[in-house]
């Protein structure tokens, strides 16, 4: 959930607390599981897009050995302003760049990566074909979307808790954009359309999402997240309304004290052809 678009843009405090609270209450597990894909696949370049605050790009720089270059790009400064302050183990190279444009040669990278960011963009078979591009021939791109809302326990109570808030005009930011783009064959349809060749392997991967409490789950979501401009666009004093009310649906649903829920992702591989 990282790239500039229409409904709305990662910047300022929202950038701080996505990383602070939502980083480790759904993105981290996928990062690491993300960063051991890339792995196995033994590249010697790669390529990160819409790195957001560099949850994945961390993790590859842990288990990808120092002689494979990381490119670590995002769209939006507040972003990769919060993942240069994070670090990483070794030096990557953090850049700013439109994943409907890429600022790369052809053939410039082996493999290309993105967490939860292809959700966002406003042609997603552009965006393919610009990643099919850079790729060499015989690359490998591994991205990963989210699923349904349904299997995605804290995102849909705290979306229902908002329509219940705001009945006239729910905030719907979450059904829309990152649970919005879970239909495989459409995924498959649009690597097409991008240039890339047969069948993409996808697997769905649970995992559970845990929190120290409902307040901190509900505060990742209505505040760090674009969730945050549809809530105040709504009525920009009833931010802390929202999240007090989200976090007591939260806590009625899976308890008080140290929550947890399930999250579900699919995590795509496709090839570039070989010369």
């Amino acid at each position: 959930m990282k790239e500039k678009n229409k409904d709305g843009i990662f910047g300022g405090s929202v950038a701080a607390v996505y990383e602070t609270h939502m980083v480790p209450l759904i993105f981290a597990g996928y990062a690491v599981d993300m960063a051991e894909r890339v792995a196995a696949r033994r590249p010697s370049r790669v390529l990160e897009i819409a790195a957001g605050t560099g949850v994945v790009t961390r993790a590859m720089a842990t288990v990808l050995p120092a002689s494979v270059a990381i490119v670590a790009t995002d769209l939006n400064p507040a972003m990769l302003a919060e993942a240069a302050a994070a670090g990483t183990s070794r030096p990557v190279e953090w850049k700013q760049a439109d994943a409907m444009q890429l600022p790369f040669p052809d053939g410039s990278f082996d493999a290309t990566v993105c967490q939860f960011g292809a959700m966002f963009f406003p042609d997603k078979g552009q965006a393919f074909a610009e990643i099919r591009r850079v790729l060499a021939p015989g690359g490998v791109f591994i991205f990963s979307v989210w699923d349904k809302i349904e299997e995605n326990e804290f995102a849909e109570t705290v979306t229902a808790a908002l329509a219940a808030l705001f009945p006239e005009n729910p905030p719907r930011f979450m059904v829309r954009i990152p649970h919005g783009y879970h239909d495989t064959v459409a995924i498959g349809m649009d690597l097409a359309a991008g240039g890339f060749p047969g069948k993409p392997e996808i697997a769905t991967v649970p995992m559970r999402s845990r929190a120290a409490s409902s307040r901190v789950a509900s505060i990742a979501y209505c505040q760090g997240t674009p969730m945050r401009g549809e809530i105040e666009a709504r009525d920009p004093a009833r931010l802390g309304e929202a999240t007090e009310l989200s976090a007591a649906a939260l806590a009625h649903r899976f308890g008080n004290g140290a929550i947890e829920g399930k999250i579900q992702a699919h995590i795509v591989s496709i090839a570039r052809e070989k010369a």
